[in-house]
């Protein structure tokens, strides 16, 4: 087997935490739904597979979002993967396993990062301070989801990795488009994009504004990975 078939995330029907690192660490770019309709999060969340994400969690506060996730697992283009988030209890675990969630996301230092890592489930987990990142990796997150990125901005992530370089960190909360180069150049391994993707497509919104923000966030991702990529030549 090479190394591109052991990296590659499309060849795996279960997701695991290796696999979504560095699927993440390829494409820079995870997706966040949340809304106010379940059916609406389904067709958004496919409508940013369609046009290049590859990774995209949907919001268990978004109403039936246990269906959404199903939906959207059985209609997902090959190579792209859907997860749940705000995922808190125990109880939350199953019922997002049970739905096919392919990974979990949490806003904090929830206990469904241990009982995710326990049954090999891949765990973005939440954290803001030192202590909490520390703390997330600790418990057996597969990355570190910094929220909300914007308290602190890219300075604050920089001064986080310093102590902490071998953590994977995602920049989430108020980055949007002209946001995101910063976070990637501080450090981030990815950024997590909801609103300054989604819109309102989550709630029922027009589909075709948010599939334009999707081809520039993608293509922004592919602008930097060539940039960076020329810098080490």
């Amino acid at each position: 087997m090479t190394k591109q078939e052991v990296e590659s995330p499309a060849m795996e029907s279960t997701l695991t935490p290796e696999f979504l690192l560095a699927g993440i660490r390829e494409t820079r770019l995870v997706a966040i739904v949340r809304g106010t309709d379940g059916p609406a999060a389904a067709k958004a969340a496919l409508a940013a597979m369609e046009e290049g994400f590859r990774f995209v969690e949907i919001a268990l506060t978004t109403p039936d979002a246990l269906a959404a996730i199903r939906d959207v697992r059985s209609s997902a283009p090959e190579g792209c993967f859907v997860g749940a988030g705000t995922v808190l209890t125990v109880q939350d675990v199953d019922d997002i396993a049970d739905a096919g969630a392919q990974f979990t996301v949490t806003p904090a230092l929830a206990e469904s990062i241990g009982e995710s890592s326990r049954r090999g489930i891949p765990v973005l987990a939440g954290a803001l301070t030192p202590s909490e990142a520390y703390e997330a990796m600790n418990r057996g997150a597969t990355a570190v989801k910094l929220f909300p990125a914007s308290i602190g901005g890219p300075r604050y992530l920089k001064a986080l990795r310093d102590p902490f370089p071998e953590i994977p960190f995602i920049a989430v909360g108020g980055v949007g488009l002209e946001e995101a180069a910063g976070y990637w150049e501080a450090g981030a391994i990815a950024v997590g994009l909801g609103g300054p993707l989604f819109g309102d497509a989550g709630s029922g919104g027009d589909l075709a504004p948010l599939r334009g923000r999707a081809r520039s966030f993608v293509r922004l991702s592919a602008e930097f990975g060539g940039r960076t990529a020329g810098s080490l030549q």
